[in-house]
């Protein structure tokens, strides 16, 4: 027997509709490249959600179709989230800090049909222009009075909206599993993989962001989004911001310590999201300049994500009267997985005790259910103390990677394996040990180790090479290059950091190259990096 209930899809331009209907007046604050500070209700930017909708419908774009954009956390860049998504297309947002031949293989593996930039990455466009066969059109987030030095027959996006209507629009209505936007991981190893997420999965996330015990996103907050609107669809932030009608700041470009603070101050924000590495920034401004007094802030509460949050940081904000929520989760997860809530038997801890428990990586919040298992696939107890292989499954934890790349990736059982190592305590708090991977993550981005030692091994005096992390004052991990030169052969630092600057993106240099006899390595012959950070674990690199 079924249910009496009306079968309505979850679908995400139900969620600009719910804004416009009954938080008409919210306000979101966007920062442009262009340098004016606009503001804008729910009402106004949904009328302008209307006009791009029927912009992309008149451009060609249809159901399915791949809208690409290399962009900043923008109103421009918000609203594609809703336009691209509501008429049944896919957004799919390009991290632009990575090397150009990877955006290139994205955009191509994703076969978008259109692109929207952002005018500071208008030259990196136009060189990419000839090597995108699928883009029908690229399109300038911009207006008529900044278009000079566009890409040659760009299109101007104030100019789109201008010529369309802003009445009502008829949303379609179709399955509320078809696909809503993609993102792809930064690739631990090969190419970068493509995360289909569906307008379902989307929507449960938002209502789980706006929960207590999830990221307690609601309609008194204004929110800083520090997090790029690129990086995993901003955790999701600009979807739970219009199913409870919270208040936006979008910073633009411009994220440093003095920018976040000031706008932080001058919006009265009451929640932010970030990075370690912004909040380092963020924390330095504040420690170094005599006017930037926390007490001028309204901050209650920051969340910390894409590496692990530094004790430092969480001591720093709560003597400053803000409270720190550190998540956990991954590309694949939508991306939150975990939220480090406090239980109401910690409401009588203090200083270090509740710092304990804030640098773990949380509890798994309603829909995502966790396990940790040993190399045959067993459970392994909540103990808190034996470490496996941590494994994740839910509504919004993916199934498989866009066109098939990396086959199966889910067991019998509907698991999928993150990659990290961790231990889940009896109250499920998962700690994050280590990473089965040798991904090196720097202020929140990967850095694949593999493709940093084959860049190397390409120098004709190396023989051997390999990567791994070591802490960072400011990046939480930073890599270290370890080499074994040809006999004979005269090889520098210099010389090899000269090699690879062509070949990887620049925030991908090592810190430091050190040179060696020999590298371990198993029976087998594959490199022991165990060995290797036991070898290195009292190194420090470089200032």
């Amino acid at each position: 027997m079924l249910g009496l209930m009306q079968d309505k899809p979850l679908l995400v331009s139900s969620l600009l509709v719910h804004a416009e209907r009954f938080h008409p007046e919210s306000e979101i604050v966007s920062c442009t490249c262009e340098g004016p500070v606009v503001r804008l209700s729910y009402r106004t930017m949904a009328e302008r959600v209307r006009r791009l909708a029927r912009a992309l419908v008149s451009l060609g774009v249809t159901p399915g179709d791949r809208v690409a954009t290399m962009a900043w956390n923008t109103h421009r860049h918000m609203e594609l989230y809703f336009a691209v998504s509501g008429i049944g297309a896919v957004l799919h947002t390009v991290n632009p800090r990575l090397f150009p031949e990877q955006i290139e293989y994205i955009l191509n593996h994703a076969e978008s049909r259109a692109l929207f930039f952002d005018i500071t990455f208008a030259s990196a466009v136009a060189n990419l222009r000839d090597k995108l066969p699928a883009v029908e059109n690229m399109i300038a987030l911009t207006d008529a009075e900044h278009a000079a030095g566009m890409p040659e027959s760009a299109l101007i996006y104030e100019e789109l909206l201008a010529e369309q209507s802003a009445e009502p629009y008829n949303w379609p209505q179709f399955d509320e599993r078809t696909a809503s936007s993609l993102c792809y991981t930064s690739g631990t190893t090969g190419n970068p993989k493509g995360v289909l997420y569906s307008h379902r999965s989307t929507v449960l996330h938002s209502s789980m962001a706006c929960q207590v015990d999830g990221l307690q996103l609601n309609r008194r907050d204004t929110t800083l989004l520090a997090v790029p609107l690129f990086h995993v669809n901003a955790w999701g932030i600009p979807y739970a911001s219009a199913l409870c009608g919270a208040g936006l700041v979008l910073p633009g470009p411009k994220l440093d310590g003095k920018s976040l603070f000031d706008l932080a101050v001058a919006e009265r924000c009451t929640f932010s999201l970030g990075v370690p590495t912004v909040w380092l920034g963020f924390l330095k401004y504040i420690d170094e300049d005599a006017d930037a007094d926390p007490a001028m802030l309204s901050l209650e509460r920051v969340m910390i994500g894409g590496s692990a949050a530094p004790r430092a940081i969480i001591k720093t904000f709560d003597e400053m009267g803000v409270h720190t929520i550190q998540a956990w989760g991954m590309t694949e997860t939508s991306p939150v997985a975990t939220v480090c809530n406090l239980l109401p038997r910690h409401a009588e801890l203090a200083g270090e005790g509740k710092y304990d428990v804030q640098v773990l990586q949380g509890r798994p919040v309603y829909g995502v259910d966790i396990r940790v298992v040993n190399d045959d696939g067993e459970a392994l107890p909540f103990d808190g103390e034996t470490p496996g292989d941590l494994q994740v499954r839910g509504p919004w934890v993916t199934s498989g990677y866009f066109r098939g790349e990396g086959g199966d990736v889910l067991d019998r059982d509907g698991w999928f394996s993150t990659g990290d190592v961790a231990t889940i305590d009896p109250d499920g708090y998962v700690r994050i040990t280590d990473r089965s991977k040798d991904v090196i993550k720097s202020g929140g981005e990967w850095i694949s180790s593999i493709d940093l030692e084959n860049a190397a091994v390409s120098h004709p005096a190396v023989v051997e090479a390999a990567v791994i992390g070591r802490p960072h004052p400011k990046w939480q991990e930073r890599p270290l290059l370890i080499v074994v030169g040809k006999d004979g052969a005269e090889v520098t630092k210099d010389a090899i950091l000269d090699h690879l600057k062509p070949l990887v993106a620049s925030w991908w240099l090592p810190d430091d190259v050190v040179f060696v006899d020999d590298l371990p390595h198993t029976a087998t012959g594959k490199l022991q990096k165990m060995k290797l950070r036991e070898q290195f674990k009292d190194y420090e690199l470089p200032a």
